[in-house]
């Protein structure tokens, strides 16, 4: 990589190793790049000893001499389709945490004046990706994508990618250890192909201004030797053209009126955005709406608007899977629609590009989140890093989706964990600088519940532009007086408060057994847990929404329940086979008379 180029990088807060940044190709609609798809079957080799790196299995070395052989061998062997996860795929590799090696062959002629990068929408958890033999890069993270130049690395005809791909939990890696939800392993989205010009459109930003209904807000980023191009921005609906031109680091800002029809969750109206240079064209598909607080109110668009949420988890339920299509997402959308939702939750860690674009098309608000979650451990030197690189990444990828309000950059952390506070600090300030127009959250379950008491303090709500706690009263915490009778001592008083989880865990359809005792895991016990927690949110000050824990039913290894669970977390409103719990009803009907 050339000093310019890493220059530039480090600048923006990414690296790659090797690798350099590209545009988030898959959000935009189209773009000069072309694109070849590397999806489909790709051979494996399964290393649960973690041998395979001694034996340099990416060499694919044959016998040249009667003596010679390998103990490795990608032909022959299993195949996993891609993308998806590992875990699904096979019986033996069901809780499997480890080393899967994936090879796929291809195809390509190289074109004078072009350049190749290969992209990953996602890799879970560690990547290492060799070309032809060649180590070009590595990526620690397994919900964001990443993507390495390899112009110089590719032959004319066959050439072959090998991707070590490791699931298994460090202590700090991001999430830890523990998390309540199946590790699926793989290369879980899709791989791609991009062949550019000499001089592209490495990144862009076309959003409305803070807090100013009609400014639109454009900062464009050419990477490659020809830095200094007219630029132009065009919206044709509104016949707006904007020109201008960039520096000498290939860089430019544009600021310009536009009359534009604001998103709403009514009126999802989103416009043909056109960016072109000199050497390149990016066509998007962009919505414009102004999120913001105003004391202790939300509002969308100068309007209070209330937040009807509901977690999801990126799984479909139906396959028992990790979720990666636009058909996975709809499956997860549509039920979130039908419960009467204008906001979902992607829990906890950032989802696929398909359900945070098509939830924008169907007029759902998207909550995403970095995978900060419980126990982190902050003092690593490391750790603030890793949190930095994934915060850029997932900001980079969908800052012009319009759909996303909230950008939460942590989940029930501790106050006690060493350097927890001043970490999550600085990396609230960094999300500030990167894109200061959306909400910020910290999601915190510390809160002390004596006699029928809500205290609620953490030193991240100061940073926060919503107290967001996750409460589990009638289910980990036994009632302690009527749900009216609930009393709130907030620490920060004037901020909006969202209840961010909340919820009993019942198997559908154990109806026959006494409702009124939790250990029976009734639909009847969950549905009044429900009801409860809808009286009690009549308590609660300032409240500007709420999110069921959760949508469906999923898999998580730590539920171990022979009778009730089997595996599951069965916390959903919906069984992991599409069956309604008797709760569900209870929410629609809550968020139906919402106004």
């Amino acid at each position: 990589m050339n000093s310019s180029i890493r220059n530039r990088i480090v600048a923006l807060g990414v690296v790659f190793f090797s690798g350099i940044v590209l545009h988030a190709q898959p959000v935009a609609d189209k773009q000069t790049s072309v694109t070849t798809s590397l999806n489909g079957n790709w051979n494996v080799i399964i290393d649960p000893t973690d041998i395979g790196e001694w034996r340099q299995v990416w060499l694919e070395q044959t016998p040249k001499n009667k003596t010679d052989f390998f103990e490795y061998s990608f032909d022959g062997g299993p195949t996993l389709p891609v993308p998806g996860d590992f875990n699904s795929k096979r019986c033996e590799l069901k809780f499997f945490e480890g080393t899967v090696w994936y090879r796929r062959q291809f195809s390509f002629h190289p074109q004078k004046d072009k350049r190749l990068f290969i992209r990953f929408e996602a890799v879970n958890y560690r990547a290492n990706v060799y070309v032809n033999g060649k180590k070009i890069g590595s990526h620690e993270g397994g919900f964001t994508p990443f993507q390495f130049e390899i112009t110089a690395d590719i032959h004319d005809g066959q050439n072959t990618v090998v991707v070590k791909v490791n699931n298994s939990r460090s202590a700090n890696g991001l999430p830890g250890m523990g998390y309540d939800w199946l590790n699926y392993g793989g290369i879980t989205r899709d791989v791609s192909l991009v062949e550019t010009g000499n001089t592209f459109i490495d990144d862009y930003t076309v959003q409305l201004k803070k807090d100013a209904p009609n400014i639109v807000m454009a900062t464009l980023q050419l990477n490659g030797a020809m830095k200094e191009q007219n630029i132009e921005i065009k919206i044709p609906e509104l016949k707006i053209s904007h020109r201008g031109r960039t520096d000498a680091n290939g860089s430019a800002t544009l600021e310009f009126k536009g009359a534009v029809e604001r998103w709403t969750p009514q009126q999802p109206k989103r416009y043909q955005v056109i960016l072109k240079s000199e050497t390149d064209v990016i066509i998007d598909t962009i919505g414009f709406r102004n999120i913001s607080i105003e004391g202790n109110n939300v509002l969308l668009n100068g309007k209070s608007i209330f937040f009807k949420a509901v977690n999801i988890h990126e799984e479909q339920p139906m396959k028992a899977a990790r979720a990666y299509s636009k058909e996975d997402a709809l499956v997860l959308l549509q039920a979130a629609k039908d419960l009467g939702c204008n906001l979902v939750r992607l829990a906890h860690y950032p989802h696929n590009a398909h359900m945070v674009k098509e939830a924008e098309k169907m007029g759902l608000m998207v909550w995403s989140e970095l995978p900060v979650y419980q126990h982190i451990q902050f003092s690593d030197s490391v750790v603030p890093q890793k949190m930095e690189r994934m915060l850029t990444e997932m900001i980079r990828r969908d800052k012009n989706r319009c759909g996303i309000v909230v950008w939460c950059l942590s989940n029930e952390t501790y106050p006690s964990t060493p350097n927890r506070t001043n970490a999550l600090i600085e990396l609230t300030k960094k999300c500030r600088e990167l894109d200061s127009s959306r909400l910020i959250v910290h999601v915190t379950n510390s809160q002390q519940y004596e006699g029928n008491t809500f205290k609620i303090s953490d030193p991240l709500y100061q940073f926060s532009d919503i107290v967001a706690l996750n409460e589990y009263i009638g289910w980990y915490i036994p009632w302690q007086g009527k749900p009216t009778d609930t009393k709130w001592s907030i620490a920060i008083p004037n901020k909006p408060v969202f209840i961010s989880e909340f919820g009993a865990e019942a198997l559908y359809g154990n109806n026959d057994l006494p409702g009124d005792i939790a250990g029976n895991w009734t639909e009847t016990y969950q549905a009044q847990v429900y009801k409860n927690q809808i009286e009690m949110f009549k308590t609660v000050p300032n409240l500007c929404g709420v999110s069921a824990w959760l949508l469906f039913d999923y898999q998580s290894p730590g539920r171990m329940h022979p009778t009730f669970q089997h595996g599951y977390n069965r916390k959903g409103l919906i069984s992991e086979k599409g069956e309604k719990k008797k709760a569900w009803y209870s929410m629609r009907d809550y968020f139906t008379n919402m106004k």
